[in-house]
C-alpha cells in the first residue's frame, strides 16, 4: 500500500487485531458471526438462559473457579449475579462506587452478599476538571477531545476524526464527528471520554490484579454498535483479550432483562420503579428511570425523550441534582449546547430542569 500518512511517511503495518478484523471482513468470518448473533437473539427467552448457563458454566471451569461478577447495582448485572450464583452460590461479586450512582442501587448492593467495594483513584469531580465532560457519546467526545487539541503526534487520529480518513488514506465508517457537534470543539469547557476508563475500567482492573479473578460482565450486543462489533468478535466468552472476560448475557436484549425480572421474581433497585406494559407499544418497561448507569453522565441525552434524564432527576432526587447542576456546573455545560448547537430537532434536549418550576434549592431550603 503506497498511501502516505499525515507526515508523508509510509504508515505502518496493519496491528494484529486490524488483521484479523480485515480478514474476517474479506472471508466472511464477520458476517456468519453477524448472522448467528441476530438468530440468538431472536430465541425465546428459555432458550437464551439455556445459553447463558453454558457459558457461565464453560467460563468457571476454564478458569477453576477463579472468576467474579462486575456487579454495578443496575438490573443486567443483578440478573447476571442471580443466574452465576444459582449455579455457583461461592462466586463473588465485585462493585464500584464511583459516587455517581442512585442512592437506591447503593442501598441495592449494601443488602448484596459477598461484594467487594472499588473505588477510583481520582473522584469525579476532579475527572472533569482535568479531562473533561463527558457528553454527546464516548465516541464523539473522544473525536472532540482530538480536534480540541491538534500535535505534530496526533495528525493520523486528527484527519479520522476531522475527515472520516485512517492512516492509510481509506475513509472510514462512524468516526468523523458529525458537523452538528463540532461548535463543541470551541466550547469553553474541557471534552473527554476518559471518565468511564478512570472511574470504573481502572478499579475493576485493579481488582482483577489484586485477585487473579477474570470477571463476568453483564453487557448486551444491543447495548451500542461498538459492543455489538465486540460479540461478533469475540463471542461470550474473551479468552484472548487483555483482560479476559464473560458476557454471557450478549445476545439477550431489554426485554429479556425484563421478562427474566418479572418472571423469575428477582429483586432490583427501587429507582426503576414497577415493570408495565407500554399499551402503544406492546413492550415491557419500567414506570421510574429505564437505566441507572452515572447519574451525572450525559452521554446519549440527544436521543432520549422529553422529560429527560436530568429532568426526572429533578423530580425524584433534587439534592443530586442541585449538587449536578450547581455545584459541578452541569447547568452551564447544557446552556452553552442549548445556545449553539445548530440542529434544533436536538437542542431542547439538553435541558436540566422543567420550565416555570421552582428550583429544588428552593424546595429543600
Amino acid at each position: 500500500m503506497n498511501t502516505l500518512d499525515a507526515k508523508g511517511n509510509k504508515p505502518t503495518e496493519l496491528t494484529s487485531f486490524e488483521k484479523k478484523w480485515r480478514e474476517s471482513l474479506e472471508n466472511g468470518a464477520a458476517q456468519k458471526r453477524y448472522d448467528a448473533l441476530r438468530e440468538r437473539q431472536a430465541l425465546p427467552l428459555k432458550e437464551k438462559l439455556q445459553l447463558t448457563e453454558d457459558r457461565i458454566r464453560v467460563w468457571y471451569e476454564a478458569f477453576d473457579g477463579k472468576v467474579a461478577i462486575s456487579y454495578s447495582g443496575g438490573v443486567d448485572s443483578k440478573i447476571l449475579l442471580y443466574l452465576v450464583r444459582r449455579i455457583y452460590p461461592e462466586v463473588p461479586a465485585v462493585f464500584c462506587n464511583t459516587g455517581l450512582e442512585y442512592p437506591e442501587i447503593l442501598h441495592l448492593v449494601k443488602r448484596t452478599p459477598n461484594v467487594r467495594v472499588m473505588r477510583p483513584k481520582m473522584p469525579f469531580h476532579r475527572v472533569i476538571r482535568v479531562h473533561g465532560w463527558p457528553v454527546i457519546s464516548k465516541k464523539v467526545a473522544r473525536g472532540l477531545s482530538v480536534l480540541r487539541n491538534p500535535t505534530d503526534n496526533n495528525q493520523n487520529i486528527y484527519r479520522l476524526y476531522e475527515e472520516g480518513i485512517n492512516r492509510f488514506g481509506e475513509p472510514v465508517n462512524g468516526f468523523k464527528v458529525p458537523m452538528r457537534w463540532k461548535f463543541l470543539v470551541k466550547a469553553p469547557f474541557p471534552i473527554s471520554d476518559k471518565c468511564c476508563e478512570i472511574m470504573k475500567k481502572e478499579p475493576m482492573h485493579r481488582y482483577e490484579k489484586e485477585t487473579g479473578r477474570v470477571q463476568f460482565v453483564g453487557m448486551m450486543a444491543s447495548d451500542s454498535k461498538t459492543r455489538e462489533k465486540t460479540y461478533i468478535q469475540t463471542g461470550c466468552n474473551a479468552f484472548d483479550a487483555a483482560h479476559p472476560r464473560s458476557t454471557p448475557l450478549a445476545f439477550w436484549n431489554k426485554q429479556d432483562i425484563m421478562k427474566c425480572l418479572r418472571d423469575m421474581n428477582i429483586p432490583y433497585a427501587k429507582v426503576y420503579g414497577d415493570i408495565v406494559t407500554n399499551p402503544s407499544t406492546g413492550q415491557l418497561e419500567f414506570t421510574g428511570v429505564q437505566s441507572t448507569g452515572c447519574v451525572f453522565c450525559c452521554f446519549g441525552l440527544s436521543r432520549e425523550d422529553i422529560p429527560n434524564r436530568f429532568q426526572k432527576l429533578y423530580d425524584t432526587h433534587p439534592r443530586l441534582w442541585d449538587y449536578c447542576m450547581n455545584k459541578l456546573g452541569l447547568a452551564d455545560v447544557l446552556e452553552y449546547i442549548r445556545e449553539y448547537c445548530p440542529d434544533r430537532s436536538i437542542k431542547g434536549k439538553f435541558r436540566g430542569e422543567p420550565t416555570n418550576q421552582p428550583t429544588p434549592v428552593e424546595l429543600f431550603q
